[in-house]
């Protein structure tokens, strides 16, 4: 394709674009070749390469004795030339021409190659105990030689973001004596790691001076008496001392999310219990230590705590017992006052079907949550009561607005929200 095209034969208000789909390596080769930066000889020495480089390729990904494995092990070299090219010369047509007459086309394809290895090396996922696999490499790399240029930029981005979020949680984590054994198997996200750290600076900055990591009921404990003092919550967030410079912007970035989760918490009207509950979206977004001698603990003196002299607890009813089935995990009982608010047979497991009907049912009748509230205060056994009312007040106050949302027409907003907190079965 020519470079330049006659402007007078196309009206300036209309002019026209063409497009040149071919591969990088191509135009470079082209370019190089009508410029004579690429000399015959040269070109003579890339034309006897080729052939070698493609044989090693599909040597490398499956047979090299194939016709369709060489004609994609020659797709891959193309990309892989093109890739490098393209990233070490920022684009430059002459600079990628001066490229492939000082070096070998070989050398060209190997630089794209290790470009795209160590995108594969980097971490794909923030969490902790989705570390990759040495032997998934080769696959991998078979599928990144056959993608574009724009595709490895935008998964470099993403990868470098991840291997950012992870290199902080990991000092934070080791100011606190946590080492990366612990937070691979506790599956923790690096992203949940930096905003308790951001947390923790906020609402006790002693505890974290003590090196003091924190644990679901000392975290329980420590809001509990920031709400008795009505501590307002803070308006701007201090990084953590000592911070690394070149962490900093991946430790601000997650600065919004904990400034908007802190009034929540400290307002008293909230229930704690709820926000903090293992499968809840607020204890998602933040990393606490599992301490079971120290729930076991709790547990206990919740019990002591009780007026002996008060009238028995009330046990479950029949009617509990026969509905819930022995099913009390907080998705199942999720379901069950879920189905009572909405007016539908009671249940603790729900179809995709059945569900989608119910958020339908929701968006033109309404719902009433005091239906599920007052049968846990006449059915549920009365040691658990106030937990059960906790768990639904906490559920309606976050799923109202999505489960009566006129604007998710196609119901995905709210299912997606069923399927994490309640219990739905595909």
């Amino acid at each position: 394709m020519p470079e330049t095209t006659d402007s007078s034969a196309v009206p300036a208000g209309n002019a026209l674009q063409l497009h040149d789909a071919r591969p990088f390596f191509d135009k470079v080769l082209a370019h190089g070749v009508r410029r004579g930066i690429i000399d015959a000889e040269r070109l003579a020495t890339i034309n006897a390469d080729a052939p070698k480089g493609i044989v090693q390729i599909a040597r490398y990904f499956g047979s090299e004795f194939l016709r369709p494995e060489l004609e994609k092990a020659r797709d891959r070299m193309v990309n892989m030339i093109s890739l490098y090219l393209l990233e070490t010369t920022g684009g430059d047509l002459d600079k990628a021409a001066v490229s492939l007459r000082d070096n070998s086309l070989l050398s060209r394809s190997k630089g794209g190659s290790d470009m795209l290895k160590k995108l594969i090396a980097m971490p794909e996922s923030s969490n902790f105990g989705m570390a990759g696999y040495d032997d998934a490499q080769t696959a991998l790399l078979a599928v990144w030689t056959l993608r574009s240029h724009a595709e490895y930029q935008a998964e470099l981005a993403r990868r470098s973001q991840m291997a950012q979020a992870i290199t902080a949680a990991q000092w934070l984590a080791e100011q606190f004596e946590l080492d990366t054994d612990e937070l691979e198997s506790a599956g923790a996200d690096a992203e949940a790691v930096i905003r308790t750290g951001l947390l923790m600076q906020a609402l006790a900055p002693s505890a974290m001076a003590a090196g003091e990591w924190p644990h679901t009921v000392g975290f329980e404990k420590l809001v509990t008496a920031l709400r008795k003092k009505k501590q307002p919550a803070p308006t701007a967030l201090r990084l953590p001392p000592g911070l690394p410079a070149d962490m900093r912007p991946v430790v601000q970035a997650q600065c919004a999310a904990v400034l908007a989760d802190l009034p929540k918490l400290l307002d008293a009207a909230v229930p704690l219990r709820n926000l903090l509950r293992p499968m809840g979206s607020f204890r998602a977004r933040y990393f606490l230590l599992d301490d079971p001698l120290a729930e076991v603990d709790s547990y206990h003196r919740s019990l002591d705590a009780l007026d002996e002299a008060a009238e028995p607890l009330q046990p479950a009813s029949k009617l509990w017992t026969k509905t819930t089935q022995g099913n009390d995990d907080e998705h199942s009982l999720l379901t069950l006052f879920l189905c009572l608010a909405a007016g539908v047979p009671k249940k603790t497991l729900l179809t995709e079907k059945a569900a989608a009907s119910l958020v339908r049912r929701i968006r033109k009748h309404g719902w009433q949550p005091p239906l599920a509230a007052e049968f846990i205060l006449a059915h549920a056994p009365g040691v658990y009561q106030d937990d059960y009312l906790a768990l639904w007040n906490g559920f309606v106050q976050e799923a109202t607005r999505t489960l009566t949302s006129d604007m998710d027409y196609q119901l995905h907003d709210a299912l997606a929200l069923l399927r994490r907190e309640c219990h739905v079965a595909g």
